[in-house]
């Protein structure tokens, strides 16, 4: 490589070694595009003119003639990008240290290439019709992924806790890297090689795209070079198997051309990558972390024992292996042999925007599409998912009008794509259509919707996404030409047989079909319109969740109408009015007792149904909505409930909600009726503050406020107290375990005692030994006291945020509050909690995955066992 110093200039090095880069480069050039578009250097239209030009080393001059019109900075990410390549290279070239292949090794690893390009060459997108072709090359759109997974949240459902994190995600490039295909096994640190890379991601991401992506780019010659051979199982396939067999086995089972060739390929593992896709669809998801292990290719085991011994090393250890996820099966993976963590985080908007260009074949009819979705908050927020993306593409196709009225609710949307994807499939238009339902169409419609219904509810209550042909469910759906509309079939083959497996096109349309059955026939309600009332229990992953919203909004009387309208689907109005009712009591209750309200105002939310909200009259107005990271969704439910109600808010807490300085202003007058506001654990910066002294300055309602554990310092404080003094209606400040000095708490001395009675300034830097010299009021407590009532209370409710919060959250309480002194132990109440939180430490060791996490962790204990 020429270093900078032979030449003046990056430029100059380029231009030197132009002639060898081209021929470098020429075998790469597609996983170079990624790279560079990874890295922000090319955008798309630069990825496009380079694509334009015909043959690859035609490509690589038009980088190179891009990246000197982009300048110094380009140039240098782009020789950066070279090295890095040159240097595993070279890196795993001394690893292999492997003799030159024979002819017959190579002939059969190119046939393997031209196998894996055939049956790579076309994608299904979700609800093609049968028998329809579409080249992957030109329907491919480019998937965000970066380190990180999503695994440790079960608690809520995991397209809701994507719809979450998804921006922010986005947003923290500069932290979350983007990686492409091509980089998976490039080590971030580079510290030591990656062998194991788990690809997670929700239902619908693209973690299948991505492993065809692979396939294709590798059957073509432009990616994953360092390898000579990819094997690709799917555990659909796997799930085939009941007896045991060995990996020699299961390889020939997809692969029989690999027969003769065999013994080298897996003599020579470090050369060979093996994708295993869907684990949360293997049926023996729960016991792979085997302690049972197969350490040669041919030793029979069970088809668990041998995936386990792959992933865990002890099969094949040099091998590199893909694994991909739903989040829902995340604790099962023996993840401390993995290297690699990669979560797939779906479009951004250029990607949405992509996608529509391709779907639609038409640049004028995609920019108008576009412009309608994102007129709408909600769809163009379920666009970021691809498998969202393609079905409210469906629905803009074959209903441009979208019925006339544009969707507000999830339920509203899924509606539409129902009666879409039939108006697509059985080709009735206008007068026909109508033709249809009246000579007895429409209830053969209703019928094969009510059979998909009942599949889909039966098998959801089980968790189960996966129907193969032995299901007797399947067996009533015999005949009904419209199941391949919203059922995607694959075959899993095993020798002497060949099953069926299917599945609805995305977990959210089984889940959809699964509430309209329940809607309407005759099976009861479900008990309760979330599977835990508190949000202590962590014992769900929240898999009911949208069920209970689509249920919802089915049973609300304008999608009621529709469906009745267009599918001669009706409705009880007896369990619709039952329904309504047990909305207004679990949401009054809920109210009165300040416990976790959010699912039951996304219920709310889906009816529309203004006069629902009015009918709740709590005795008192408390919204908790607590230890959910709030997307915009959950924001627009909160306010559609609020906004409807009249009076003062007794209590609105949003602790550990994530809530940024654009969500609570957009909340804000909802905050000028509040008496109780708590904001704490969420990171609090200036603008933010700034929002919450507006509401200081205007309040006369706002008499208490919590703001511990969230990152404030002087300079957010006395914003605050400026604030303050314009109303002085607050009585009670909450701040433990911030960054405030003394400084800092002087500015609130002449606000104590009145009109703050209280103010709770404990764990922050306050390193005096002599508070008293720098503050004499009472009302301001830094240390703990003698109210034992007031600090038996509190000790209880930090004890539930800690049973709550993630590792990392617990370790940054964990750091403020076993800072205590000896004394501080001699109380019953400090005793209790401390003992109780002991006991929580101990149980997250046992279930910890993480060697640096748990390390942190043991020394907590070892502090509260002095």
């Amino acid at each position: 490589m020429v270093e900078k110093d032979d030449y003046n200039s990056s430029l100059t090095a380029i231009r030197v070694l132009r002639v060898s880069l081209v021929d470098e480069l020429e075998g790469w050039i597609d996983s170079l595009l990624e790279v560079l578009v990874s890295q922000d250097v090319f955008n798309r239209d630069d990825c496009e003119v380079v694509l334009c030009q015909l043959g690859p080393r035609s490509r690589v001059r038009k980088v190179l003639d891009i990246l000197e019109c982009k300048g110094e900075g380009a140039i240098k990410i782009f020789l950066t990008i070279r090295s890095h390549r040159q240097q595993e290279a070279q890196t795993h070239s001394k690893e292999v240290n492997i003799q030159p292949q024979s002819v017959e090794y190579n002939k059969v690893k190119q046939k393997h290439k031209d196998v894996l390009r055939r049956r790579s060459e076309n994608m299904l997108l979700y609800n093609t019709r049968h028998g329809e072709k579409i080249l992957f090359s030109k329907h491919y759109v480019n998937l965000l992924l970066v380190d990180g997974h999503q695994g440790l949240e079960t608690r809520r459902h995991e397209v809701l806790t994507f719809g979450q994190k998804r921006l922010s995600m986005q947003q923290k490039s500069a932290i979350h890297k983007k990686i492409s295909p091509a980089e998976l096994f490039s080590s971030p640190n580079r510290d030591r090689p990656v062998r194991k890379v788990l690809v997670n991601g929700v239902a619908g991401i693209g973690k299948t795209i991505l492993v065809q992506k692979m396939l294709y780019d590798f059957g073509r010659d432009e990616g994953h070079v360092s390898f000579d051979f990819i094997i690709h199982m799917t555990f659909r396939d796997l799930n085939l198997i009941e007896k045991t067999t060995n990996f020699r086995e299961l390889i020939l089972r997809k692969y029989r051309h690999l027969a003769k060739e065999l013994d080298s390929i897996l003599a020579n593992d470090n050369k060979l990558l093996i994708i295993l896709d869907g684990f949360d669809e293997f049926r023996h998801y729960r016991s792979c972390d085997v302690d049972v292990f197969v350490t040669e290719p041919d030793d029979d085991a069970e088809v668990v024992e041998i995936v386990g011994s792959l992933i865990q090393g002890e099969l094949l250890p040099n091998a590199s292996v893909i694994l991909t996820s739903r989040p829902a099966a995340f604790s099962h993976i023996p993840v401390g042999c993995i290297d690699r963590f990669v979560l797939i985080t779906g479009f951004s908007l250029t990607e949405v925007q992509d996608f529509f260009l391709r779907y639609f074949q038409d640049s004028a009819l995609a920019d108008q599409m576009f412009a309608v979705v994102s007129a709408n908050e909600l769809m163009l927020t379920l666009c970021y998912i691809p498998a969202f993306c393609c079905i409210v593409c469906c629905i803009l196709n074959e209903s441009k009008d979208l019925f006339g009225e544009k969707p507000k609710t999830m339920t509203d949307i899924y509606v539409q794509y129902l009666v879409a994807l039939i108006r697509s499939h059985t080709q009735p238009r206008a007068e026909t259509f109508v033709q249809v339902q009246k000579e007895g169409g429409s209830q053969k419609l209703s019928d094969v919707v009510l059979k998909l219904g009942h599949l889909a509810f039966h098998k959801l209550m089980e968790q189960q996404t996966l129907f193969y042909s032995s299901d007797q469910d399947l067996a009533a759906l015999e005949g009904c030409s419209l199941v391949s509309t919203f059922l995607d079939k694959t075959l899993a083959q095993e020798p002497g047989c060949t099953d069926e497996v299917y599945s609805f096109a995305h977990l959210t349309v089984q889940e959809f079909f699964a509430a309209v059955y329940c809607a309407v026939t005759d099976h009861p309600l479900p008990d309760t319109l979330q599977p835990t009332v508190s949000p202590t229990e962590s014992t769900t992953n929240g898999h009911l969740d949208l069920f209970n919203r689509f249920l919802s909004g089915i049973l609300s009387e304008r999608n009621a109408n529709l469906l009745s309208r267009q599918l001669g689907l009706c409705y009880h109005k007896e369990k619709a009015d039952t329904y309504r009712r047990r909305i207004i009591r679990e949401l009054t209750a809920l109210c009165d007792s300040g416990a976790h309200i959010l699912n039951h105002l996304h219920c709310l939310f889906e009816q529309q149904d203004p006069a629902l909200a009015i009918a709740v009259q709590p005795k008192m107005l408390r919204v908790n909505v607590s230890d959910e990271t709030l997307s915009q969704m959950d924001y627009n439910a909160i306010k559609y409930f609020l906004n409807l109600t009249k009076g003062k808010l007794s209590e609105l807490d949003l602790t550990g909600t994530g809530v940024s300085c654009e969500a609570l202003r957009d909340i804000q007058p909802l905050l000028f009726r509040c008496e109780n506001l708590w904001l704490g654990e969420n990171n609090l910066d200036m603008d933010t503050v700034q929002v919450i002294a507006e509401v200081l300055q205007v309040s006369d309602s706002l008499t208490h406020l919590g703001i511990g554990w969230s990152n404030i310092g002087d300079d957010e404080l006395l914003t605050l107290t400026h604030a303050m003094r314009i109303k002085k209606s607050l009585e009670e400040l909450w701040m433990e375990g911030n960054r405030v000095s003394p400084r800092g708490l002087l500015s609130l001395s002449d606000l104590t005692p009145y009109p703050l009675k209280k103010v709770v300034a404990i764990w922050n830097d306050l390193n005096d030994k002599e508070p008293e010299s720098w503050c004499s009021q009472e009302s301001i407590t830094v240390t703990f006291t003698d109210d034992e009532e007031m600090w038996e209370a509190w000790g209880e409710w930090v004890f539930r945020r800690c049973k709550v919060s993630s590792n990392e959250k617990l370790l940054m309480v964990l750091h403020k509050v076993c800072n205590i002194s000896v004394h501080c132990l001699e109380t019953k109440w400090a005793r209790t909690f401390y003992k109780q939180l002991s006991q929580l430490i101990k149980h997250r060791i046992e279930s910890c995955t993480e060697d640096d996490i748990c390390k942190k962790l043991k020394k907590f204990e070892n502090i509260l066992n002095l």
